[in-house]
């Protein structure tokens, strides 16, 4: 069995040694997950989005002047105190996850970023060829 860190296979299949070999297998790994990243933060945009505009029929919804035409249009009297007091509750919700969403999302970008940030030093680093003290040359 070879010894574990000492060569890097490429994509066609010849051996590729030392931190060159890690930066390929880096560079790659980074824009096989690349595309995942950018779609998961798409979907969270768009879950921010639809929270948004859900917040805001609830809180048209809450006012009393809206509630109160519905009541009048109704047939039946209702007491609309538990549902109103149903609708703030799940404003507060919608409040609390669209906070995870914009700090889950925010995490996301800082991390998208300083990827790209070590991509492009590495990536200057190879072209030059210059390697970091400590790091195994060619």
């Amino acid at each position: 069995m070879a010894g574990a860190g000492s060569a890097t296979v490429s994509g066609a299949g010849t051996p590729v040694a030392g931190p060159a070999g890690r930066d390929i297998f880096a560079e790659g790994l980074l824009e096989f997950l690349r595309p995942a990243v950018q779609q998961l933060d798409s979907h969270v945009h768009a879950v921010r989005e639809s929270q948004v505009e859900l917040r805001e029929q609830i809180d048209n919804l809450a006012t009393a002047t809206e509630l109160c035409r519905i009541n009048e249009d109704q047939k039946v009297a209702l007491d609309l105190d538990p549902y109103v007091k149903k609708l703030l509750n799940a404003r507060r919700r919608v409040v609390l996850v669209n906070n995870i969403l914009q700090n889950a999302q925010e995490r996301l970008r800082r991390l998208n970023h300083s990827v790209a940030k070590e991509t492009a030093r590495r990536r200057a680093m190879l072209d030059s060829g210059v390697y970091p003290p400590g790091s195994p040359s060619k």
